[in-house]
């Protein structure tokens, strides 16, 4: 049988052929033949092939073409608009928010202008990098392929080929387009308009000034109707919506300006004679209107480089992930594209390699640069069996690795998410913005309209020019949107800063409260400590051998998943301890948050854990075994007791080394004025050694997730502002109390949850860092303020003409343009420079 269809994406000869051999190769087809003019293939075969077999074979082949039966009339219509789709879906995050945050997190799926204060919306940053580099022959486009070779067609090397850019940067780029239309056509303009000032004008010579009034009227109409048309655009929906802002003004001024000019050239006779030249024509103000229109331009065109750069901290973790890996199938190593990738996979990762997912080594053993997640410069050790990360560095051996998180589980891929819902999150100083700017642009346009009655009243002659004037200069010289970045900025920028050194901002609030704690509280486990526990010996009492107490507590901690159970387990297992080969097994399990884990031992009640525990198990202790113990956890270790049926038996004694830099950081905080209070499950004896050595003057032992929580409320209650730190699912809820909660990344997933701040790294050293970075980012964000509040109570009087009288000054709407535009700039720039802040 013989079907004819159509074909969609040929545009040469070499796809023709191309095509008509993917087809032909396909089992069941007997002669395939592709005709480039009709875009048809007819194809012979034995028995009917579905269509989609014939699809599924382009699409394997690259996806460039289609195929569709001949009355599809919408498939080559779906295949171009899928073909765009799925590239720019590869290169752009779908996502656009408002720099200024007029609507909170708000977010919109696609480009546009904010509908309340019509400002440019801003892409998100993609969170993964997994579109993978392909290449494509320069003579035939129509050849793409995964990886370098050379095109079927011609033999020429295959290139790789350009990503598509993203939405920032197409907007920066028609801006700027429409920025050179603009200067191209204000400057003439601007020229005819200034020889005015020139004696005996030789312009005036070529023709009179009532035809340049109109060749500025032509001139001026590319840079009002299509350069800037925007702007009038978002000053009539602005009014509409009564969400007055900044385009409010400039339409307004520059509007009256233009509007009024072509008034004055179409009816000459309406006006009085002060605003006539010698020569009976009206003043035409195109020159001021277009040099306004055209000034903001520019400030929108600088605007947009510099929205490029505040998030480039997150452009810059993007990159750290690579876009291949090499996958090991049946003992043969393949490349393929990061997005190929799936959990239990084994993938080589060869020396000077990026990690492409997070998983585990298999074999082999490297040291890992992990300086672009955490901060730290100095490349840590990995053997088989430790976790590494997505986008950090191998050294110079080659490991094998099993991919355990993928995509946007990796924690480079949270990392960003992070980012991203921080920077677009709202401080609360912001709100004082806000509060000015919801009366700014009525009372700017109140202050105009006095402005023209004032000098039309008591202004020198001529009298209503002075007033029109003024009037315009001080819609445009006021630039609320200077205000409302004042704060977006500094957070995007230094939310970004924070990432590249480890330390994760939740939300711009956290951020912003850190800068007010008085009181610091630290868990003692994995937060001043490494949280990698190990067993230093067993102690027994004469009923029982150290290898049957061992016997019990491996028996017991097998159905536990806390950080000491581990350790014990792994001890067990070095000691080659086999409770079920000795017949004990463990039934009736129990984990006593903050206190341990009973359970029922071949009919015997069990019970390991604390003090604590061994009260609510009714067990006894001997004096000698209490003494024992007590000399253990004065040194500063965990000891675990264990009793069956009522009575202590034995001990495991665990210690647990304090982190290197605990000590300096902890100093370096009370150096700051911040109260450092260590607050631990563990008992007294224990705690005392390690706050002493540690010189904390201020801890709390034996406490339980209740406890901890009620030592943050009775702070707060005396007024105090409080930061809790902590890695464990029993910090959790004192952690989503406190003021600031700063996780542990080395912890649990619920207390990162429930924390505002998290230090990827894990250490002390880590909250001094997220200290200093709110100190900066705070600063900024005042200065910022400080600077668009001055400039606006300054600006807006010295527009008005307020200097005049005194010094006979008078502000140009021009000059007022150009101010106003690099307000906004202004205020970005400066928060672009926490990009080089010192948080270390």
């Amino acid at each position: 049988m013989t079907h004819t269809y159509k074909i969609h994406g040929m545009t040469c000869n070499g796809c023709r052929g191309h095509v008509e051999k993917t087809l032909s190769e396909i089992e069941g087809v007997s002669k395939a033949s592709v005709n480039l003019e009709k875009a048809e293939a007819v194809i012979e075969m034995e028995k009917h092939i579905p269509l989609n077999v014939f699809q599924k074979a382009l699409e394997e082949d690259g996806g460039k073409y289609s195929i569709s039966l001949p009355d599809d009339a919408e498939a080559a219509q779906q295949h171009q608009m899928k073909k765009e789709e799925k590239r720019a879906k590869q290169n752009s995050s779908g996502t656009f928010y408002c720099p200024m945050h007029c609507e909170g997190e708000k977010t919109y799926d696609k480009p546009g202008d904010c509908p309340v204060c019509g400002m440019d919306l801003v892409e998100e940053a993609k969170t993964s990098n997994s579109s993978p580099t392909q290449y494509t022959c320069p003579m035939h486009p129509e050849i793409v392929r995964d990886k370098p070779g050379s095109c079927p067609i011609c033999g020429m090397d295959l290139v790789p080929m350009e990503v598509d850019e993203s939405a920032e940067n197409k907007t920066y780029k028609k801006l700027l387009n429409k920025f050179w239309i603009a200067v191209a056509f204000t400057f003439p303009i601007f020229i005819i308009a200034m020889s005015e000032m020139i004696p005996n004008n030789p312009l005036y010579d070529w023709m009179p000034i009532k035809y340049w009034n109109w060749i500025q009227f032509g001139l001026s109409i590319p840079v009002v109707f299509y350069a800037t048309w925007m702007f009038f655009e978002r000053a009539y929906k602005s009014i509409k919506t009564w969400n007055l802002n900044m385009f409010t003004l400039i339409g307004i001024g520059a509007g009256v300006a233009w509007i009024f000019s072509v008034f004055g050239m179409l009816f000459p006779d309406f006006f009085p004679p002060q605003f006539k030249t010698e020569s009976g024509t009206v003043h035409v103000y195109f020159e001021a209107a277009t040099v306004i229109l055209t000034l903001v331009l520019m400030g929108q065109v600088l605007e947009a480089r510099a929205h490029n750069r505040t998030n480039s901290a997150v452009k810059e973790l993007l990159k750290l992930a690579p876009n291949k890996a090499v996958r090991i199938v049946d003992g043969k190593e393949e490349t393929i594209a990061i997005d190929k990738i799936e959990v239990g996979d084994k993938l080589r990762v060869k020396p000077g390699e990026k990690i492409p997912v997070d998983g585990s080594i298999l074999e082999g053993e490297s040291s890992i640069d992990e300086s672009m997640i955490t901060g730290e410069p100095v490349p840590v050790t990995k053997r088989e069996g430790d976790k590494v990360s997505s986008g950090t560095i191998n050294g110079k051996q080659t490991f094998v690795m099993k991919a355990e998180k993928i995509g946007s589980d990796t924690l480079l891929s949270q990392i960003i998410e992070m980012v991203n819902k921080a920077s677009r999150s709202r401080a609360p100083i912001q709100k004082l913005a806000d509060k000015i700017s919801g009366w700014f642009v009525p009372i700017v346009v109140l202050i105009s309209v006095v402005t023209f009655i004032v000098w039309a009243v008591f202004g020198p002659e001529p009298k209503y020019v002075f007033a029109l004037v003024n009037a315009i200069a001080v819609l445009i010289i006021a630039c609320p949107c200077a205000l409302g970045l004042a704060t977006p900025m500094s957070v995007m920028v230094g939310v970004g800063k924070g990432a590249q050194n480890g330390v994760l901002i939740k939300n711009a609030e956290a951020l912003e409260t850190l800068n007010k704690i008085d009181v610091l509280i630290i868990d003692k486990t994995g937060t001043i400590t490494e949280g990698k526990p190990s067993v230093e010996k067993v102690g027994s009492s004469e009923d029982f051998s150290d290898e049957k107490v061992l016997q019990y507590i491996v028996s017991l901690n097998q159905n536990s998943e806390h950080p000491l159970a581990d350790a014990t387990l792994k001890y067990g297992k070095k000691q080659n301890t086999d409770p079920e080969a000795s017949g004990l097994k463990t039934t009736d399990f129990n984990s006593v948050t903050g206190k341990g884990v009973t359970g029922i031992i071949n009919g015997k009640k069990a019970a390991l854990g604390n003090e604590k525990m061994m009260g609510e198990a009714g067990a006894d202790i001997s004096q000698e075994l209490q003494k024992e113990i007590s000399e253990e956890q004065k040194k500063g270790k965990t000891v675990p007791m264990l009793s069956v049926d009522g009575k202590v038996v034995g001990y495991i004694v665990i210690a647990d080394k304090i982190k290197e830099n605990s000590k300096a950081a902890i100093a370096e905080l009370q150096k700051k004025g911040i109260q450092v209070i260590m607050l631990t499950g563990d008992n007294h004896d224990t705690a005392k050694a390690v706050a002493s050595e540690l010189n904390l003057a201020d801890f709390k032992a034996e406490m339980l997730p209740q406890d901890k929580l009620e030592v943050v409320e009775k702070l707060q209650a005396e007024g105090k502002k409080v930061a809790m730190a902590g890695d464990g699912i029993n910090d959790a809820p004192a952690l989503a109390k406190s003021d600031v909660g700063i996780a542990m990344g080395t912890g649990t997933d619920v207390a990162i949850e429930s924390a505002g701040v998290t230090l990827v790294k894990g250490d002390l050293h880590g909250i001094v860092k997220a200290f200093h970075l709110s100190e900066k980012v705070m600063g900024n964000i005042k200065q910022n303020l400080f600077f668009a509040l001055i400039y606006n109570t300054l600006g807006v009087p010295i527009a008005a003409g307020v200097l005049f009288p005194f010094f006979g000054i008078l502000l140009s709407p021009m000059i007022a343009a150009l101010a106003m535009s690099f307000s906004s700039v202004s205020v970005i720039t400066n928060a672009l420079r926490l990009r080089t802040a010192k948080i270390d």
